[in-house]
């Protein structure tokens, strides 16, 4: 039984003492309008207080509704936002790889994981620049939660890489119930997640919905056979995005 009280006061109290460790300072997190940015903002609020949170809007051939509404996840915790659009960026970049592109639809899969790997370096830049600007040291927080990671729904050297990860052991229901607990507000809590690259929802993406995944980690026979062979064929094609296979030497 998942204990929302504790869970949550676990996550703060993880948050904090890394941060006193450490001797860390602040936070910078993408703000995508979505509930597990939203609610890990929050728990980083909770954590460290609202002056040491600042929020990143990146958008990238984005829909507006979701810039709106990280804005009012920054109003809502009383946290810095600051907005730094890459939709330029990412048409120079595709601009230089037109020498190698045959077709477009070649492409689709390099332009989604494109954005999330511009995100992520506009994230270190951010945190490195106000790190120097404030003399304080500020990291890159992690929005992935444990079922996303479960199935590879997450781009390698994207939103796969971060400095601390607050959701990664929660299933997609537990941070939904994180963020009730937390008084966030309904509709960001319960927004259909998406990944704001395309026009379907994660769940449409997968083939399968997150209350299903979470099934299937706790009890894979309870599913019908065919959606937990989805699951299971998710999971073991994404593996190379959790190891890199690193060779020791002598060890042949």
């Amino acid at each position: 039984m998942f204990d929302v009280k504790k869970e949550t006061q676990n996550i703060c109290n993880f948050i904090k003492d890394y941060f006193e460790k450490n001797n860390l300072y602040g936070a910078i997190i993408g703000l995508s309008g979505g509930k597990d940015s939203t609610i890990c903002a929050a728990l980083l609020k909770e954590a460290l207080g609202k002056e040491r949170v600042v929020g990143v809007t990146l958008p990238c051939h984005s829909k507006d509704e979701d810039a709106k509404d990280a804005k009012r996840v920054a109003d809502f915790l009383g946290i810095e936002l600051i907005n730094y659009d890459l939709t330029a960026t990412f048409d120079e970049f595709k601009k230089g790889m037109e020498v190698f592109i045959d077709d477009e639809k070649e492409c689709l899969n390099s332009d989604i994981n494109l954005k999330p790997r511009l995100r992520t370096a506009s994230l270190y830049y951010l945190s490195a620049l106000y790190s120097a600007k404030r003399k304080k040291t500020y990291i890159v927080c992690g929005t992935s939660n444990k079922s996303e990671i479960f199935v590879g729904y997450y781009t390698k050297g994207g939103d796969s890489v971060s400095d601390i990860r607050p959701i990664a052991d929660l299933l997609k229901e537990e941070v939904t119930s994180v963020g009730e607990y937390l008084g966030l507000p309904h509709d960001l809590v319960y927004k259909t997640p998406s990944d704001g690259l395309s026009a379907l929802s994660d769940e449409d993406k997968l083939g399968v919905t997150y209350k299903e995944i979470g099934q299937y980690m706790k009890d894979p026979a309870s599913l019908d056979p065919e959606v937990a062979q989805r699951i299971k064929k998710l999971h073991e094609s994404s593996r190379h995005k959790l190891y890199i296979p690193t060779y020791i030497k002598g060890d042949q």
